[in-house]
């Protein structure tokens, strides 16, 4: 018996924490909403990722998934649910999923992915060395934000005034960015407007008062409400003449002016590794934070002629995609 608990002792973590039957548990918690396209997308990247380690849903991989919307309660209640349910590794997009997960355990590895300066916010002691439960792979990182300035900067008629629209209760990291933005912004020779929005009526009456200011543009930040409703933000911009960037490519598709961003995709795909060896016995404390590898910076001609501005040809040069 002695000999048998020692033997038992020794063998690794994943090996005596599988479950009867051979399945193994992942709990996901995303937003915005399951019927959304962008997110369709990036579970199957997250399919497609975990397959290649040789993890398939319902084979050998048990996976609960949970949708928040932008709805931060809703969050915290998918959260509580995932973790009552046992999961060996959770996996969270964004900022607010990995705060509400971080609320109910501390134990339970995460993964996290699209998370903006995971430091700054708390999520992990440093990037080389994240200490705790939490690990993952990270989007945007405050110095961005020049770029996406300099973007509205060269368009003609010349943009002197910038909003930047983000939702509060999804964007705990505003903060962050708005700091770069700000600092950033007298190399472009504009002035900055922080635009919080909490509905659809706020979004509009922003919108509205912003096209009464001549010479004004949109900075959408990235998080949970704007990614929720790209057609309603593409919409407004284009019905009160808004030139706009954005930080996925999918707003642009859509009708947005241009964006410049992760290919959040790839993110996830690259997630798989992370849960396949924290499945297999290693610590999130010692895996390190990874960064993007991948940027697209897509443009809309088309939506540049319909507002009346025109794209420096340098601009258009650097894009990885020019929709006509």
């Amino acid at each position: 018996m002695a000999m048998l608990g020692g033997a038992a002792a020794a063998w690794p973590l994943a090996a005596r924490a599988q479950p009867a039957g051979g399945m193994r548990h992942l709990g996901v918690l995303m937003a915005p909403h399951a019927n959304n396209p962008e997110v369709q997308a990036n579970a199957a990247a997250l399919r497609q990722g975990l397959v290649e380690h040789d993890w398939r849903e319902g084979n050998n991989l048990r996976i609960d998934w949970r949708w928040a919307g932008s709805d931060p309660a809703l969050f915290r209640r998918h959260a509580a649910e995932l973790v009552a349910l046992g999961p060996e590794v959770l996996l969270a997009l964004g900022s607010a999923a990995v705060a509400a997960l971080r609320e109910q355990t501390s134990t339970i590895p995460i993964v996290f992915v699209s998370v903006v300066d995971p430091v700054d916010q708390g999520f992990v002691k440093n990037l080389a060395h994240p200490g705790g439960n939490v690990t993952g792979f990270s989007n945007y990182e405050p110095p961005m934000a020049g770029k996406w300035l300099g973007m509205l900067a060269q368009l003609t008629p010349p943009i002197a005034r910038v909003a930047v629209v983000y939702n509060p209760a999804t964007t705990p990291y505003a903060g962050l960015m708005l700091q770069a933005i700000e600092a950033a912004a007298p190399s472009f020779a504009v002035s900055i407007k922080a635009a919080t929005v909490h509905n659809d009526a706020e979004l509009e009456t922003t919108m509205a008062g912003l096209s009464r200011e001549a010479h004004s543009g949109l900075l959408v930040l990235p998080n949970a409400f704007t990614t929720d409703r790209p057609a309603a933000l593409v919409a407004l911009a284009a019905r009160y003449r808004l030139p706009a960037v954005y930080a996925w490519r999918f707003f642009v598709t859509a009708g947005g002016l241009m964006c410049y961003g992760v290919d959040r995709a790839d993110l996830f795909r690259r997630s798989a590794s992370y849960v396949d060896r924290i499945l297999k016995g290693e610590k999130p404390a010692d895996l390190p934070v990874q960064a993007p590898t991948k940027f697209e910076l897509v443009i809309n001609l088309k939506t540049a002629k319909t507002l009346g501005i025109t794209i420096a040809p340098s601009l258009l040069d650097d894009a990885d995609e020019v929709i006509e």
